[in-house]
């Protein structure tokens, strides 16, 4: 238990069926990972509707909360991707509400869903798929001008084309990367310190001097990570905005 990176472990909670399709090697079991996933939807869920359950015109503490986190995503869409940004609020509302979600969750208990690339790789592949699908739907071919600013002289076309495209084909990349890493490495970071207190108060009257040390440093980084949670899910909804909008408004370039 004191290695940091047993907290990442995937183990299986609930054994489920196991088939291969096509060579691909297939398990339904419910891992630790799915659990938190399923918590955090769960709680969601609940929360949303006890907060909605009871609302007045003078609202309560859930329901200004409610009301807080779906203005906070509405004037987000409605700022970034423009007019349209409405038609686009349940996918990123949820988006955000779901890291969120599993980033807390995972300041609580012992697992963090959004440690898992498999997570949060899904997330921006999804998030990449819509942007290439409503570019597609809306534009036609006409997507692909997004490759190539207007204004560019045609001797750079070419050169301009090949770091769009690059840049474009990134996304996903660096989406799903900058969750796992900022989940991954501050978990770490706490367990290491934690550690430090166990073995530091060990070592006698000395030693409990540096585990008040570390102790004061694993506070501080608890309210850290507790600002990255929200901070990591408010970031990945802002450039799905932000991607959303450059094929949305591709004729305002």
């Amino acid at each position: 238990m004191a290695d940091p990176l047993h907290q990442f472990q995937i183990e299986t909670v609930v054994p489920g069926p196991a088939f291969d399709v096509g060579g691909l090697h297939i398990d339904l079991s419910i891992t630790n990972s799915v659990l938190a996933m399923l918590i955090a939807v769960g709680l969601s869920l609940l929360f949303f509707t006890l907060s909605t359950a009871r609302a007045s015109i003078i609202p309560g503490r859930m329901q200004v909360m409610a009301e807080g986190v779906f203005g906070l995503v509405d004037d987000l869409t409605e700022s970034i991707i423009g007019h349209d940004g409405r038609q686009f609020f349940p996918y990123v509302f949820t988006l955000f509400l779901f890291i969120l979600s599993c980033n807390l969750l995972g300041m609580f208990t012992y697992f963090t869903a959004t440690s898992q690339v498999a997570v949060t790789l899904t997330l921006a592949a999804m998030t990449i798929l819509l942007v290439i699908g409503v570019g597609l739907i809306r534009h036609g071919l006409g997507f692909f001008k997004m490759f190539l600013p207007s204004g560019v002289p045609w001797y750079l076309a070419w050169l301009i084309i090949i770091i769009e495209v690059i840049s474009f084909l990134v996304r996903p990349v660096t989406l799903c990367l900058r969750l796992f890493g900022n989940m991954v490495g501050g978990h770490i970071v706490m367990k290491v310190f934690a550690g430090f207190i166990i073995a530091l108060a060990a070592l006698g009257i000395g030693g409990w001097i540096g585990g008040l040390l570390s102790l004061s440093t694993i506070v501080a980084l608890t309210t850290l990570e507790f600002l990255v949670a929200y901070l990591q899910a408010f970031v990945f909804a802002v450039l799905a905005c932000v991607y959303l909008s450059d094929v949305v408004n591709i004729g305002h370039h």
